[in-house]
């Protein structure tokens, strides 16, 4: 009786469980076992503090050997320049009168003073087409056949009013011009009459008495007496200053408004050539703007437009000299018509010039004198006008004293940088912190090196001796550190002036060259196998092993931690159990159950 009930209790404690109870740590034992599994979990992760310390430490290392590497690499480029023996071959030019010409050189230029008189200026030459290609204003002559809007003014008429001897004349577009020259005739009370000359395609205002006749007001709002070219003369009678057909430049090719009718030969495929270059067009699809600006934009080498004043085309060589201008119209008749095949050829002028007083004349096409025309190698010499002008070519010892302090200034700043980072600092509380790289040997052997260079140089076997050391270029060690003060630059500006060779030589020499050498230990510390390179892949790859070891105890403290919770969840099963029967029982023993 008493097995069968304690088996039945057994089960129906062990059904009657919920594991999610068993979750809640101590229920059934009074035990924080949780808290337990942390703290074991934690001594057992404490290697790595002193890790990630390692890793924090290797990055800030690395971080200031690549601040070193590039510092090195600028020290490199700076010595490069030196090290290149042509480089003190830079020479710079200075034209004496800057409003005639200005010049230019390249390396290797002879320095001396070169004379130029320039007696005439390279000119563009142009082909002038015929003026007054377009359709008259009036086509048939009879100014009612023809409206304000429709006709072809070179600007176009604006609707509103315009003033004649103070009376306001009422215009639109949708007018014909008898009818404007009607309304004149009406507001002025037939004191002013109009009329259209097709001969010479000029409107004409006449006064009746022979007065002086006053055009135009502040308040007018059309533009008809601008666009007629009709402006106070002062006189009885007032005619346009110019004919005033003009072609369309956005209507369609055949639609132009010109005298002659452009044609493509009837297939939509009309060519011309202009100094052998092709330029298709479309009469009905075309028009003269498109035309224009293919031809500017070509290879033919010319800039076409059209003149409104002239009522005239023009095509004008986009490089100066004395030559011409080819064309010939393939299929169809766009050049003929717009009058530039029987044009006129204005002819360009060639440069001409003396050089150094000589007396025979040198001629260039172009406004700039290069060595094919004037023989000197490397000048260049852009004529602006006529007149004198002598360019002085000389060493450009101001660019080579420049890159010689930035050579020194680079070096500083790296040595500067390397004594930052080895500093060793004392805080208030009398604590003391090295630099990032104290007792570093790679980087106190650059320190160390780089000074050895830029310091202890001997004189070149087989040189001047002007220049032995950086000190006699008025360089000058600072004394209580690696960097170096540029202390008396009136040395080197002599030597730059009167021994160039010798500065040369004391940073190019193939062997000892200051230059050469720097930029040898530089590839040597920087290079694919160099120190810093070596160094920083050494110190990585312990970051990464470092980070393996992290990563390798994190997986054994998981499953350690899973385990433990597999454990204590097994002991609190086991307790809630016995915990259960214990009750049972006494409560048995109470009402006598048992």
């Amino acid at each position: 009786m008493a097995t069968s009930t304690l088996a039945s209790i057994g089960s129906s404690s062990t059904t009657n469980s919920s594991s999610s109870n068993l979750q809640v740590t101590g229920l059934a034992s009074g035990m924080n076992w949780s808290t337990i599994i942390t703290e074991l979990a934690n001594a057992e992760r404490s290697p790595e503090i002193a890790w990630q310390k390692q890793q924090t430490a290797i990055a800030a290392q690395n971080a200031s050997y690549s601040t070193i590497t590039g510092d090195l690499t600028t020290l490199q480029t700076d010595a490069q320049t030196l090290q290149d023996p042509s480089f003190y071959r830079s020479v710079v030019a200075a034209s004496s009168n800057s409003s005639v010409a200005s010049a230019g050189v390249s390396s290797g230029t002879p320095i001396g003073n070169y004379a130029f008189n320039i007696s005439q200026m390279a000119t563009q030459s142009q082909v002038n087409g015929v003026a007054g290609v377009s359709q008259p204003l009036v086509p048939d002559g009879n100014p009612a056949n023809t409206t304000v809007g429709g006709a072809g003014f070179a600007t176009p008429v604006t609707a509103g009013t315009f003033t004649v001897n103070g009376a306001q004349v009422t215009i639109a577009t949708t007018d014909s011009l008898q009818t404007v020259f009607n309304n004149i005739a009406s507001a002025t009370s037939n004191q002013v009459t109009a009329s259209y000359n097709a001969s010479t395609d000029e409107i004409s205002l006449t006064s009746a008495g022979g007065s002086p006749i006053v055009l135009g007001s502040a308040t007018d709002t059309s533009n008809f007496l601008q666009s007629a070219q009709l402006y106070n003369n002062g006189t009885g009678t007032v005619t346009s200053t110019a004919a005033l057909g003009h072609v369309s430049l956005s209507s369609t090719l055949n639609a132009a408004d010109l005298k002659t009718a452009i044609t493509d030969g009837g297939s939509g495929n009309g060519a011309f050539t202009i100094n052998g270059v092709t330029i298709n067009y479309n009469a009905s699809t075309y028009t003269l703007q498109d035309v224009v600006n293919n031809i500017n934009a070509s290879a033919a080498g010319v800039t076409a437009a059209y003149d409104p004043i002239k009522n005239q085309f023009t095509l004008t060589n986009k490089n100066t000299g004395d030559v011409g201008i080819s064309m010939q119209d393939v299929t169809g008749n766009l050049l003929a018509a717009t009058g530039l095949s029987t044009g006129t050829l204005s002819r360009g002028n060639n440069l001409i010039y003396t050089l150094n007083g000589g007396s025979q004349q040198i001629v260039s096409q172009s406004n700039t004198i290069g060595a094919a025309s004037s023989g000197v190698t490397g000048l260049t010499v852009t004529a602006l006008s006529t007149g004198s002008t002598t360019v002085n070519v000389s060493s450009d010892t101001t660019t080579i004293s420049n890159a010689i302090q930035k050579f020194v200034t680079d070096y500083n700043s790296l040595q500067s940088y390397i004594s930052s980072q080895q500093s060793v600092t004392t805080g208030a509380n009398g604590a003391v912190t090295p630099g990032t790289l104290t007792g570093d040997s790679i980087t106190n052997n650059i320190a160390s090196k780089l000074r050895s260079i830029m310091g202890a140089f001997e004189n070149l076997s087989g040189g001047s001796g002007a220049v032995k050391q950086l000190s006699d270029l008025g360089f000058q060690s600072n004394g209580h550190d690696n960097t170096i003060a540029f202390s008396n630059p009136s040395a080197l500006s002599s030597l730059l002036t009167n021994n160039l060779s010798a500065v040369a030589s004391f940073f190019s020499d193939a062997t000892n060259g200051m230059g050469v050498q720097m930029n040898n230990y530089v590839t040597a510390t920087i290079g694919l196998n160099g120190t810093l390179p070596t160094r920083t892949a050494d110190l990585t790859q312990q970051s990464t092993d470092i980070g393996t070891q992290i990563s390798n105890l994190e997986n054994k403290i998981a499953n350690d931690t899973a385990q433990w919770n597999a454990e204590f969840t097994a002991m609190e099963t086991a307790q809630s159990q016995t915990n259960q029967e214990l009750t049972y029982l006494s409560q048995g023993v109470a009402n006598g159950s048992l």
